[in-house]
């Protein structure tokens, strides 16, 4: 295991420590979104399988849809997070462990997906271990939530302060013009070449979802306490790094405007 990932690991184990901070101010997810992949996965009530659920954000969306769900989350703070908030949907089962180490035992799902987790799971392994879980043309269904910062906003500004307190991509370090009308347009994790190196699904797709929002100073703040790249530093200069960030903001109007994007990737497990 390399240097880089051994750092990716220590930080997918930091939410757990700020469980109900994540789970108050994460973003969602995209109705729609959920629509385009329940329609594409066509799932005749078989049951769908989500990978590091976290405390459920994209789980409930599915959840109320009515889908018979098995929710695999490594910490244990954020499983008991994720249970409180489905625990109204009965079919909805929460299992703890890592990806790597959880076994399907035998159960085929229709439908594997991952929101805002897939970049934590082992390169190496993680297109084995989704082929292994899904049924013949079972669908998985990857997602995530970026930021941009729209025309006019902070974004110099911020780009400073997260230069003097050492912080590394952070939600606001895009500009929205960075965002065009294509999904994964210029991220270097969207996982499509990875997909068709792999060679054992079909039907690849991908959609974009955009969204301005506005963020007043203390939701931001919130949000951003909650971002692995804030919480691996050391206290002192995580507190620094978000008292600098409500100046500027406070300085522009209380808060910042942002383009959310809501970006999927979509594809078919093989016969």
């Amino acid at each position: 295991m390399g240097a880089a990932e051994q750092v990716d690991r220590t930080r997918a184990r930091v939410f757990g420590e700020a469980a109900e901070l994540y789970d108050a101010a994460r973003p969602g997810y995209a109705d729609a979104l959920v629509t385009d992949v329940l329609a594409y996965a066509e799932l005749g009530g078989r049951p769908a399988v989500e990978v590091g659920a976290g405390t459920g954000k994209a789980t409930v969306l599915f959840a109320g849809r009515g889908v018979p769900l098995v929710c695999v989350e490594p910490d244990p703070r954020m499983a008991e997070v994720l249970r409180r908030n489905t625990g109204g949907y009965p079919q909805v089962r929460v299992e703890s462990g890592g990806f790597e180490e959880w076994a399907a035992d035998g159960r085929e799902f229709g439908l594997l997906f991952a929101a805002t987790s897939w970049h934590w799971l082992d390169p190496a392994r993680r297109w084995d271990l989704v082929h292994d879980s899904l049924g013949p043309g079972g669908t998985v269904a990857l997602f995530w939530n970026p930021h941009g910062v729209l025309d006019g906003g902070p974004y110099d500004e911020l780009a400073e302060v997260d230069r003097k307190f050492g912080v590394e991509n952070a939600p606001h370090g895009q500009r929205a013009s960075f965002y065009g009308p294509e999904a994964g347009g210029g991220d270097r994790g969207w996982p499509e070449p990875e997909c068709r190196r792999d060679g054992r699904f079909t039907d690849l797709r991908a959609v974009r979802y955009r969204e301005e929002v506005w963020y007043e100073t203390g939701r931001y703040l919130d949000f951003l306490a909650s971002v692995s790249t804030y919480r691996v530093l050391p206290d002192e200069r995580r507190e620094g790094a978000l008292a600098e960030t409500a100046r500027v903001l406070d300085a522009r109007g209380g808060g910042i405007g942002m383009l959310r994007v809501n970006d999927l990737f979509l594809a078919r497990r093989g016969a």
